[in-house]
């Protein structure tokens, strides 16, 4: 299991287009992606479960990778969130 935090700079924090840009860049990988915030979790394959996080700027995430390719799952879904959020 690979695992990273990652604060979020966007002002407008996670909506929908990035969040609808997450749930594809995970989905483009076999391991499990799952994301943390303040003792909720969800899915970052499932559109609604990342919503549901209702992440702002300035939260911070922690992201789980676990699976076969977790090493590019997770250096993929870090360089998505630097460069999205």
């Amino acid at each position: 299991m690979k695992t990273f935090t990652y604060t979020i700079t966007d002002p407008e924090g996670i909506h929908a287009r990035p969040a609808g840009l997450l749930v594809k860049e995970a989905g483009k990988f076999q391991s499990a992606v799952t994301l943390k915030k303040d003792g909720k979790s969800g899915d970052a394959k499932r559109i609604f479960a990342v919503m549901g996080l209702v992440a702002k700027k300035g939260d911070t995430l922690t992201v789980e990778v676990s699976g076969a390719d977790e090493e590019t799952a997770a250096q993929a879904i870090q360089a998505f969130l630097q460069e999205n959020l």
